[in-house]
């Protein structure tokens, strides 16, 4: 009796190359990923060079432990994982994870969503990334990310109400920010 043996996917003939240590596998992992990875390393950095420098990282240690990589989730989920958790252990050593104090007062959330038609990704990105740190990581992990408040508590050392705070938080700042855009833009459309 012959038994059927399923084939091996691309997917699994990349991670056996990386793992053999084969160089043009390790090249084809990092320029399938490079790109989605930089994206999910700018949420978190204050700038690009330090986005970067944790992708880099994170890549390293993503050959390093790709052995360890169980498959039982898609690769880019697991890759994914490594780039978000570099990018808070770089943040937490160079202490940039402490709540910085804002003097602006933003007006409540509305509870319906904000318009981000008009806005270009970098756009929405550079209002991202100039929120205070610790709020700018919860906002990216639960709002991005898709992290419950639970899980983001765990991850960051802080209690479950204090991640639902900051994002509470960050979403006001940023929609203040987008408010005074919108404000600014009529403005500027009426003076015309």
């Amino acid at each position: 009796m012959k038994l059927f043996t399923k084939p091996k996917s691309d997917e699994d003939k990349l991670i056996e190359g990386c793992i053999a240590g084969k160089r043009d596998m390790q090249r084809l992992l990092y320029d399938l990923y490079s790109r989605k990875m930089m994206a999910v390393c700018m949420r978190y950095a204050p700038t690009s060079f330090e986005a970067e420098d944790m992708m880099q990282e994170g890549f390293v240690k993503v050959f390093a432990n790709i052995q360890n990589f169980k498959r039982d989730c898609p690769l880019e989920f697991w890759v994914r994982r490594i780039m978000i958790n570099t990018a808070l252990k770089q943040l937490r050593q160079k202490s940039l994870m402490t709540v910085s104090h804002e003097t602006e007062e933003v007006g409540n959330i509305a509870s319906e969503g904000v318009n981000l038609t008009g806005y270009s990704m970098d756009e929405l990105l550079g209002m991202i990334q100039s929120l205070a740190p610790r709020y700018r990581m919860v906002f990216n992990l639960y709002a991005i990310e898709g992290y419950n408040h639970k899980e983001i508590g765990e991850m960051l050392g802080i209690s479950e109400g204090t991640s639902k705070s900051q994002y509470s938080r960050a979403r006001a700042i940023l929609q203040g920010m987008l408010e005074r855009q919108e404000k600014t833009y009529q403005e500027n459309v009426i003076s015309q």
